[in-house]
C-alpha cells in the first residue's frame, strides 16, 4: 500500500516532468518559428505588422 508521503512525492514528480516537458516544447517551437520567420523574410516575404511601423500602410 503506498503511503500519504509517496502519493504526494510521486505527484510532485509528475508535474515537475510535465512543466519540465512543456517549458522545452515551448523553447524549442519558438525557435522553430523564429527560423520560418528568418526563411520567409530572406525569401521577401514580408510580415504586414512591419508596413504599419514603416508608415508605408494607408
Amino acid at each position: 500500500m503506498m503511503s500519504h508521503a509517496t502519493y504526494v512525492i510521486a505527484c510532485y514528480a509528475v508535474s515537475a516532468a510535465t512543466v519540465a516537458g512543456l517549458i522545452f516544447w515551448v523553447l524549442t517551437d519558438g525557435r522553430a518559428r523564429k527560423r520560418e520567420l528568418e526563411q520567409l523574410e530572406a525569401a521577401g516575404i514580408r510580415r504586414r505588422s512591419a508596413e504599419a511601423s514603416t508608415g508605408g500602410g494607408r
